[in-house]
């Protein structure tokens, strides 16, 4: 299995920026990302005044139509105040639009805005995840679906359409560090993305081997077990232009994000400190964010990486030069090292004797 790199947009809308306008920059991102190889574009679900997307199924269903070959994905559904038969219908038709290249990146949120927008209670909030997640992945096992739970109307021999492509549509669980919902994912042989913001990566190493015990604990074969590491991240030709146009638009960001949250303000020391060698942040130089990513892979063995580059109000030609550069600079840079330090491949003993003979 190859390893897959990735990008994350939580479509950023500053303020004084047009939505409209905004929307176009997006678009133009994940064709960007698609025209240079990039494996995956990500787009989350937010319901606020200061980011883009309240539905990333249409928005990728519009980048489905404009783009060949990159995965698309969400970065996360809402799942716990969404409808889950909404939320396949509408990825199904994204996976028909694309050909079949639609996952949904199911999390619980780590915003809450969206629960009294539908009317649900934050008392319920992991008993929402839990069975709205049963019920997800009952309706992509197939038609009729038979189903009750507590939050929902119960469906009896219902037929839900259309279909997609894939059989079964990709469907990852995406966690900022709760055990509960690591093991949950790993009982139910789902893959896992886990979203390191701050800190140090290291912090994360007991969680994944969480996943990975409870994975082989549930019977699952570990060679089907998929992680994903997803961070902050962003690309420039040196880590001084790197830092000129996205450290002051970062700490913005984290810092606005941080007041609602009684966090500490961050400043320039805690951003050198995440863009340190041993630091959450991927920032600098194409050499620098491969090295970023591969001292992450040697931590967790993950399977894909996905960055989140467009953050805050960085300036939308600076984030189309960081795609570039990751997939033209960066992604050759990973692939090439994950290849040679792979083991080579066993030769089979009917194949060297068959050489031999031909010799």
């Amino acid at each position: 299995m190859s390893f897959e790199l990735g990008l994350a947009t939580f479509a950023d809308l500053p303020p004084g920026r047009s939505p409209q306008l905004r929307m176009r920059e997006l678009l133009e991102e994940a064709r960007l990302a698609d025209e240079v190889g990039i494996d995956v574009f990500a787009i989350g679900e937010h319901h606020r005044a200061d980011y883009l997307i309240s539905s990333p199924a249409v928005a990728l269903a519009a980048i489905a139509a404009q783009t060949a070959r990159i995965r698309l994905s969400s970065a996360v559904t809402v799942l716990s105040s969404d409808d889950p038969v909404r939320v396949f219908e509408q990825f199904a038709q994204v996976d028909l639009i694309s050909g079949g290249r639609a996952e949904i990146m199911a999390g619980r949120g780590s915003f809450i805005e969206s629960f009294p927008l539908f009317g649900y209670d934050l008392d319920d909030y992991d008993e929402l995840y839990a069975e709205k997640l049963e019920l997800l992945l009952a309706l992509r096992a197939g038609n009729p679906v038979t189903w009750s739970g507590r939050h929902r109307p119960a469906l009896a021999q219902a037929e839900v359409y259309p279909r997609p492509v894939q059989d079964p549509l990709p469907v990852w669980v995406a966690v900022g560090g709760t055990p509960q919902s690591v093991v949950r994912a790993a009982t139910l042989g789902l893959p896992l993305t886990v979203a390191i913001i701050g800190g140090q990566p290291a912090r994360f190493k007991p969680l994944v081997e969480l996943y990975d015990r409870a994975w082989r604990q549930s019977g699952h074969d570990p060679a089907d077990r998929r992680l994903a590491i997803n961070t902050h991240a962003f690309v420039a030709p040196t880590r001084a232009a790197a830092d000129s146009a996205f450290a002051h638009p970062y700490l913005q960001m984290m810092n606005r994000i941080g007041r609602e949250r009684g966090w500490p303000p961050a400043g320039r020391a805690q951003y050198e400190a995440l863009a340190a060698p041993d630091g959450a942040l991927a920032v600098g130089s194409p050499e620098a964010v491969a090295e970023k990513i591969l001292m992450e892979h040697e931590l967790f063995g993950n399977q894909r990486y996905i960055g989140q580059f467009s953050v805050g109000d960085v300036a939308h030609a600076d984030v189309l030069r960081s795609i570039e550069l990751f997939g033209t600079q960066v992604a050759p840079l990973v692939r090439a090292e994950l290849e040679r330090r792979s083991p080579p491949a066993a030769v089979e003993p009917v194949t060297v004797l068959a050489q031999a003979t031909t010799a």
